[in-house]
Formats: structure tokens, C-alpha cells, sequence
């Protein structure tokens, strides 16, 4: 049986930047490439799967953007300053419409430092949840800014900053951008404190950042995480009514299909909950309980090796300090 997945891979018109490309932040070596979902005014690009690192050059999330009457609105902006300019030169190919708003979907590193892009070259507007003001000028985000600087070099660099937001919101707020609506909605905390989902509304897209990874296993590393709520997350998504024709993960594939997209993430958020919330009632090691517990559904799928053992034990610790 095709995929709708696949399906949509075949009908996606792309753009793609091969070989080297320069840009002020430095030289991007890897391919990027940005599409267009189809019969809508709605454009996407996917990261690749594992951790940032110079294999991948920080591109390991996913961002998107919305052309309007009004200008265009963009999603997150990607884990380095340099992706993020080869974004805004894709948006410029696109459409002679500027780019007014970016909403960042969560402040984490690898869909933030491309902010600094939009400021300097496009002069945006950045929204962003109130939650977010939690990561801005922590010893956190600092620390984090330190390690990126270290393992993504030259794209990270001295000159690189988290930018804060302009605007943020704390429940919802809406954009008339003319011929189309966008809606934000807080989703958290789940993945991170300020979790926003961004709903456009005409062609039925949503950007569920880090609530949905598309193929992939999510990463839980964090204290913030809250997986009760995350679970809530998806479930608000399940309940939009009509139900959106595409999905944009934080990470992994783009969907046509939403239950599927959901029911994978929700799927293994619960498996976890349910055998590390047993482990830490039990008062099962985490060791024996990890070793106990079947991962055959997801020994395959990508970040696995990277992910799955350091998001059982998050799980364990959340599990044990909610009184199971």
C-alpha cells in the first residue's frame, strides 16, 4: 500500500540549494531544499534525522513558512543563523511579499538560532509563548549556546545569539494575514515550557513543532518535560474539526495523513508512560526495568540509538516524581 506520506513526496514541488552556498553566517555544505504543500500557499523544509553536529550542520529540525496578502509568516527558524538565511533566500524566490512575523515554536537550540537571520535581514516581528521568557537569559540557554559553539563551528560562532521575542502570547491569538487565517495555540508545557502550535486555517495546515515527530523517535531530554500534557497535546490536535490536510513535525516527514502522524508519537510517548510508570511504582531499577522492556516496534526507527534510552529514563524520573 502507498503511504500518504509517499503520495505527498510525489506531488511536492521543491526547491533545492546543492553543492556549497555562501552566506553572512557562514558556508552551507550540505543540500536544502524547501516544498511546497500541494494546492496551498504553504511551504516546508525537513531536517535531518540524529543530533546536531557538522555531519548534518545543525539541520536537524524542521521550519516552514505561509505567503499571504499581508506578507508572509514563517515557523520556527532552524539551528543555525546560516540555515535560516537559506530559508529567507527560498521565501524571497518564492514571493516579493516580506517576511513580517516569525513564531518560534519553543525555545530550544536546534529551532531558535535562526531568529537571528530574521531580525538582521528581514526585520521581523518574533512571537513567541510567555513560557519562553523561562529559557531567555538562563544559565540553560547560555550553557547550550557554549556546546553548540563548540560542536557546530563556524555556523556557531561568538557572534551568534538567542534572540527574545517581541510579542508573545499566553493561551491563543489570531493573525487576519487577508486571505488567511493563523491561529497559535500553547500547547505546553509538554516537549518544552512554551510549546506553540501554529493552525492555518484556509488550506487546513498545522506546524505542531516538537508534539510530532514524523518518523522518527522524539528526544524527552530535559527536566521541563511533561509528557501528561503532551499526551493532552496530541489529543487536542486529534479533536480539530475539519481535521488538517498536513501535518509539519518539528522533525521527520510532513504528513497527509493526521491520525497516522499523531498516533505515532502518542503511540510511544504511552508505551513509555506505561512500563517506566510501572518500573518507578515497582520500584524497579531503571537498568533492569530498560532491559525488561520491549522496543522491538522501535529498535528500527531513526534516533533510536540516540534517543530511546535517555527518554526512558526522563520518562521514569517524571513517572516517579508524579506519584506514578
Amino acid at each position: 500500500m502507498i503511504s500518504a506520506s509517499f503520495v505527498l513526496a510525489l506531488l511536492t514541488f521543491f526547491t533545492e540549494t546543492g553543492g556549497a552556498a555562501d552566506t553572512p553566517y557562514g558556508e552551507v555544505t550540505i543540500p536544502f531544499e524547501v516544498r511546497r504543500l500541494p494546492q496551498t500557499h504553504v511551504y516546508y523544509t525537513v531536517g535531518h534525522a540524529g543530533v546536531p553536529g557538522p555531519e548534518n550542520q545543525g539541520h536537524t529540525s524542521n521550519a516552514g513558512f505561509v505567503v499571504t496578502k499581508k506578507g508572509v509568516v514563517v515557523y520556527d527558524a532552524l539551528g543555525t543563523p546560516a540555515l535560516s538565511y537559506l530559508l529567507l533566500e527560498h521565501i524571497r524566490r518564492v514571493t516579493p511579499q516580506p517576511v513580517v512575523v516569525v513564531v518560534a515554536g519553543h525555545y530550544h537550540a536546534d529551532h531558535v538560532y535562526g531568529l537571528q537571520t530574521f531580525k538582521e535581514h528581514a526585520k521581523a516581528t518574533v512571537w513567541a509563548h510567555e513560557a519562553a521568557a523561562e529559557y531567555i537569559g538562563s544559565a540553560a540557554a547560555e550553557e547550550r549556546l557554549e556546546q553548540r559553539r563548540g560542536v557546530l563551528f563556524p555556523w556557531i560562532d561568538e557572534k551568534t545569539y538567542v534572540v527574545r521575542p517581541d510579542r508573545t502570547f499566553r493561551d491563543r491569538t489570531r493573525f487576519d494575514m487577508g486571505d488567511t487565517t493563523i491561529e497559535l495555540v500553547y500547547a505546553g508545557p509538554a516537549h518544552a515550557p512554551d510549546d506553540v502550535i501554529m493552525i492555518v486555517k484556509e488550506p487546513g495546515v498545522v506546524f505542531s513543532g516538537d508534539l510530532i515527530f514524523g518518523g522518527r523517535l522524539p528526544f524527552l531530554g530535559g527536566e521541563k518535560v511533561n509528557t501528561k500534557n503532551w499526551l493532552a497535546g496530541l489529543k487536542y490536535l486529534e479533536s480539530l474539526s475539519p481535521r488538517p490536510r498536513y501535518i509539519v513535525p518539528g522533525h521527520g516527514d510532513v504528513s497527509a495523513n493526521a491520525g497516522e502522524a499523531i498516533a505515532f508519537t502518542r503511540g510511544y510517548i504511552e508505551h513509555l508512560r506505561s512500563h517506566m510508570g510501572r518500573a518507578a511504582e515497582e520500584l524497579t531499577p531503571f537498568d533492569e526495568a530498560y532491559e525488561q522492556t520491549d522496543w522491538s516496534r522501535y529498535r528500527e526507527v531513526a534516533t533510536f540509538e540516540q534517543a530511546n534510552r535517555g527518554n526512558a529514563y526522563q520518562v521514569y524520573l517524571e513517572m516517579q516524581a508524579a506519584g506514578f
